[in-house]
C-alpha cells in the first residue's frame, strides 16, 4: 500500500502510480492517436464529414459511460474497505486471543504460552500468503518439538490446519483442567472468529466481478472512444485528436484503478498492506505472551 500525505497536491499529481498507469496504456492510446489521426484527416479535411446529432448522443452515451464507471469503481471499492475491514478484525481477535491466553495460562507454562505466541502469527501469516499465491514456509515459525513445518507443507489448506491445531492443543489443556470450561468457551469463540475472517476474505478473493458486466464496461469504453472522432470533429476539428486521447486514458485509467483494488490481497502499490499488519500481530501477540 502506498503512503501518501493526501494534503500534497504536487506530489499526488505528479506521483509515480499516473507514470505506472501511462506505461500500461500508451501501447493503446498510440493505436488510437492513429486511428484518431487517420479519421480526422480523411473524414473532416477531405469529406468534410459533418453529423449534427454526434454530439448529443455522445453526451447522452458519456453519462451512461459515467454511471457505469461510478458503479464500478464503487464495488471494487467496497471490496477493498470491506477487505480491510476485515484484517482490522484480525488484528483486533489476535490481540484478544493472545490477552485471554496470558490470562488463562500459569506463568510457568511455558510450553502452552511459545506454541500459541508461535501459532497465532503463524495463521496469520499463512492466511495473507494463502490469499495470494500460496503459503511461504519460510515466514512460517518451527515449533520447538515435532516437523511442524513438514507437516504444513503437506497440507492444501494450510490456514485450517494452523486452526485445528490450536484447537487440539485448547482442548488437551481443558482435559487436563489447565484451563476450565468457562475460560474453554470464551477461547474458542475467539478462536473461531479466526476461520470466519478467512472465510470473508476468501469470498472476497474468489468472488471476481460478474464477467458479463467487465466485458460490457470495456466494450462500452472501446465503442465510445473509436466513435467519439465522429461526433466531435466537426466541431473540435483537429482538437478532436488530443481530445479523444485524453478522454481514453481517463476513462481507461479509472477502469485499471478499480481492477487493481477489487482484489485487495495482493502486492500491488493500491492493495492493502498484509505484510506490514502480519509483523504488528506478530510483534503483538509475542509482547503479551512470552513478556511476562
Amino acid at each position: 500500500m502506498v503512503d501518501y500525505d493526501p494534503h500534497s497536491w504536487v506530489k499526488l499529481i505528479f506521483n509515480n502510480d499516473s507514470k505506472n498507469i501511462f506505461k500500461q496504456l500508451w501501447p493503446p492510446m498510440l493505436m488510437l492517436l492513429i486511428y484518431t489521426t487517420a479519421v480526422v484527416v480523411i473524414f473532416n479535411h477531405f469529406f468534410n464529414f459533418h453529423y449534427p446529432g454526434g454530439t448529443a448522443i455522445h453526451s447522452l452515451l458519456g453519462i451512461v459511460l459515467g454511471l457505469f464507471l461510478v458503479f464500478r469503481t464503487n464495488t471494487a471499492y467496497d471490496r477493498w474497505w470491506e477487505g480491510r475491514k476485515q484484517w482490522g478484525s484480525l488484528v483486533n481477535c489476535s490481540r484478544n486471543l493472545a490477552i485471554k491466553f496470558n490470562t488463562c495460562l500459569p506463568e510457568a507454562n511455558k510450553e502452552d504460552r511459545e506454541f500459541f505466541a508461535t501459532m497465532i502469527p503463524n495463521f496469520v501469516y499463512a492466511m495473507k500468503e494463502h490469499l495470494r499465491e500460496g503459503v511461504k514456509l519460510e515466514e512460517i515459525d518451527e515449533l520447538k518439538s515435532g516437523n511442524f513445518k513438514a507437516e504444513l507443507a503437506s497440507k492444501s489448506h494450510m490456514p485450517s490446519h494452523i486452526v485445528n491445531l490450536m484447537y487440539k492443543r485448547l482442548n488437551e489443556l481443558r482435559i487436563a483442567n489447565v484451563i476450565s470450561a468457562e475460560q474453554f468457551w470464551v477461547l474458542d469463540q475467539e478462536m473461531q472468529e479466526f476461520l470466519d475472517i478467512l472465510g470473508a476474505c476468501e469470498r472476497i478473493k474468489n468472488t471476481p466481478i460478474p464477467y458479463s458486466y467487465n466485458m460490457y464496461i470495456k466494450k462500452f469504453i472501446f465503442t465510445y472512444s473509436v466513435t467519439l472522432p465522429f461526433g466531435i470533429m466537426s466541431i473540435t476539428h483537429y482538437w478532436t485528436i488530443p481530445i479523444t486521447c485524453v478522454l481514453f486514458y481517463l476513462l481507461v485509467s479509472t477502469e485499471l484503478i478499480a481492477e487493481e483494488i477489487e482484489d485487495p490481497f495482493g502486492n500491488d502499490d493500491n492493495d492493502l498492506p498484509t505484510d506490514a499488519l502480519s509483523e504488528k500481530i506478530k510483534g503483538n501477540v509475542k509482547e503479551i505472551l512470552l513478556s511476562n
